[in-house]
């Protein structure tokens, strides 16, 4: 058991309400916390145990502050009030009144003489901590202020206000001397590093940026949280930033290159604080979840802060010789992992928007990825170089693929055009136009003479890939289709629809053969049998169905998801794979009719699979963040059975929603820590 690695260190209990701040003593024994159900409460950090509470505010409380010698506690709240509190005995000193409207924070000045408080009246004050009265009074914000810090020079103050602005005060005057612009939206929070010379601020505009407070110059733009940013800190150092978000994630970020490198998820609402331990390589994050909690960031191999997508994948395929798999993500890179020693050997980076998918050319040595950003992209594996950017889509691109000859590109997007490209030189040979909405999706015929693709418009169109020319429009369907397949020998095509039904055409006619009837709702997917003999279709119903390609007979239900459904037969065609975003992966025997097979693991919904080349495993890809690659220790997915485990084989990056432990039973935890112990409880684990 020695060496495991949970990520999350603890979480504290006991807030009936949201926790707004906490703040360590500074010998980093303790913890105090204060919450909107108007107390203040201290931890021992080391047993986990409550040792103190304070009452006396009459409204929510927004902050809290030790003062330097650790002897006292300061705290802030909507009652407009500050209020002076001893460490020790739990008693008031005194109640500080002054200030029209809720006090958002304060601040011990560094010799712990001064008190700095900063109210939603637009005002900053200055009190005398022993007599507790109020000095001065600092106006020139045109709207509420949200942070004060004082400078390294302990003669001047920074803060930061709604009104966008950062503002530099003397003291000793009273007046601005300084005005930092740059945010668009309102500031949250400043922190000075130690040495005075860098800042850092946090905003409602979703970014974190650091000035060089010399200059008054922008340094770094961080970009990532969805969401407003309420909460961020530099490490002692300066080298690393922490920050948490109404998107309920937690982000650490290098400050020289910008560059985030991890998201830690676990939190089930906006992350309210975030703080480093002042001397373990720790972090300590609180939410308006009601939870405080603790992550290990000091084991970098475990928590692989450059491994790893930090959003959720939308695609992962196996290279052509089963060594490699490459993955892309909302996160706007593609990763390239090596399948025998489990690890991301390249990240290729470029795209400027989600990337929806990613496919290996026919030989291995390119990749080729597509996003919202209405690019192309090819990648070489060997250099690691971006070796073209396909441009000539107006709006997003919907799907991407190879010809079989490998020499070719088809692209569809939402523009309501299908393009070809030449692999080789990346130039575009033929803009195919003629669907009248988004163009969903596109295949190419078993040979690559021609190719059709489907509309949202309820037509499928057959085009010439060599001259570029419209042959055929299949015209039946009352719905947007969603996919279309081409039959092993190029003569039939199958389709279907948000109208619930599945139609059979004739390629070189334009005749509909059969119409299938079954599904209650829209489908998702059809596809053919390697054989030809059988179809499979998929719906948001929750079932796929098997049919007779001949008689057009429903042969099987296969049902057991409990959400929307995708699913592809395996090589031999004897089996169904299917996923859903019921977070699972489900096998299914065609003959037996029945399901001998669950793969779980994933914590969000899966979004792909693919089978390897050769038969032997499976990639999944997940909302997680993570890619599963699962195998059988005896033999191929195609030859499984009931008996025949398939399980998870390892997992590429780091799972997010949580630390789960439902169900695992733990043995010989000697070398688990009494901390690891409680978590394995806390997350339903028995020891």
């Amino acid at each position: 058991m020695n060496g495991i690695y949970f990520g999350e260190y603890a979480y504290l209990q006991g807030h009936s309400s949201n926790v707004t701040c906490v703040q360590f003593s500074h010998d980093g024994s303790k913890i105090v916390l204060c919450s909107r159900d108007k107390t203040i409460r201290l931890w021992d950090i080391l047993s986990g145990q409550q040792i103190q509470i304070y009452e006396g505010h009459t409204h929510f409380v927004n902050a809290i502050y030790f003062s330097p010698d650790g002897s006292k506690i300061i705290s802030c709240a909507w009652d407009n009030t500050i209020r002076i509190w001893d460490v020790f005995s739990g008693k008031q000193i005194y109640v500080l009144n002054g200030h029209l409207d809720s006090v958002i924070g304060i601040l011990f000045s560094p010799d712990g003489s001064k008190i700095i408080s900063y109210s939603n009246d637009k005002t900053i004050r200055v009190w005398d901590v022993l007599s507790g009265k109020q000095l001065q009074v600092l106006e020139g914000h045109s709207k509420d202020v949200l942070g004060v810090q004082f400078a390294s020079n302990r003669s001047q103050i920074l803060s930061c206000s709604e009104d966008k602005t950062i503002r530099v005060w003397d003291l000793s005057s009273g007046q601005q001397v300084q005005v930092l612009e740059g945010h668009t939206s309102g500031i949250n929070g400043i922190q000075l590093s130690a040495d005075g010379s860098t800042l850092l601020s946090y905003s409602w505009d979703n970014t974190l940026r650091i000035w060089n407070l010399l200059s008054g110059k922008q340094i770094q733009v961080l970009e990532g949280h969805s969401d407003n940013i309420k909460t961020a800190k530099l490490s002692p150092d300066c080298s690393r930033v922490i920050s948490g978000s109404v998107d309920k994630t937690v982000r650490i970020w290098d400050v020289s290159s910008g560059k985030q490198l991890q998201v830690l998820e676990g939190h089930a609402d906006t992350v309210n604080g975030v703080e480093f331990f002042p001397k373990d390589p720790k972090i300590l994050s609180y939410s308006e979840d009601g939870t405080i909690r603790i992550w290990d960031i000091g084991i970098e191999r475990k928590i692989r802060l450059t491994e790893g997508h930090f959003d959720s994948i939308a695609d992962a395929q196996f290279s052509p010789d089963n060594s490699k798999i490459v993955s892309c993500s909302l996160d706007k890179t593609i990763r390239l992992w090596d399948i025998q020693s489990e690890r991301q050997i390249h990240i290729f980076e470029g795209h400027t928007n989600y990337v929806r998918g990613v496919i290996f050319s026919r030989d291995g040595l390119n990749v080729i990825s597509y996003s919202d950003d209405k690019t192309i992209r090819i990648w070489d594996v060997l250099s690691e170089k971006q070796l073209r950017v396909l441009e000539g889509h107006s709006q997003n691109i919907n799907r991407v693929r190879l010809s079989p000859d490998g020499y070719k590109i088809l692209s569809c997007s939402n523009d309501k055009t299908v393009r070809i490209w030449d692999i080789v030189s990346g130039k575009q040979l033929h803009v195919l136009e003629g669907h009248l909405d988004y163009v969903n999706g596109a295949r190419f015929t078993p040979d690559a003479s021609k190719l059709m693709s489907y509309s949202r418009d309820k037509t499928i169109k057959l085009w010439d890939v060599f001259s570029g020319k419209l042959l055929q429009t299949f015209e039946g369907h009352k719905g947007d289709i969603k996919s279309a397949y081409f039959s092993y020998d190029g003569c039939t095509i199958v389709s279907g629809s948000m109208d619930g039904i599945i139609l059979i055409w004739d390629v070189l006619s334009g005749k509909q053969l059969l119409m299938l009837k079954g599904h209650s709702t829209l489908i998702t997917g059809v596809q053919f049998s390697p054989d030809n003999s059988k179809i499979i279709s998929y719906s948001s119903d929750k079932t796929i169905r098997l049919w007779d390609m001949l008689s057009g007979k429903q042969l099987q239900v296969f049902s057991g998801h409990l959400h929307v459904v995708w699913a592809q037969f395996s090589h031999n065609g004897s089996k169904i794979i299917s996923y859903s975003s019921d977070k699972t992966v489900r096998i299914w025997d065609v003959s037996l009719g029945k399901q001998i097979q669950l793969l779980e693991g994933h914590t969000g919904f899966v979004f792909g699979t693919q089978l390897s080349p050769d038969g032997s495993k499976l990639v999944s890809c997940s909302e997680d963040r993570t890619i599963r690659l699962w195998g059988c220790d005896n033999c191929k997915i195609d030859d499984v059975n009931e008996t025949n485990l398939v399980k998870c084989i390892w997992q590429g990056g780091t799972q997010r929603f949580g630390l789960s432990m439902k169900g695992s039973i733990w043995k010989n935890t000697n070398g688990l820590t009494s901390q690891q112990k409680l978590l394995v409880r806390q997350r339903n684990g028995k020891i």
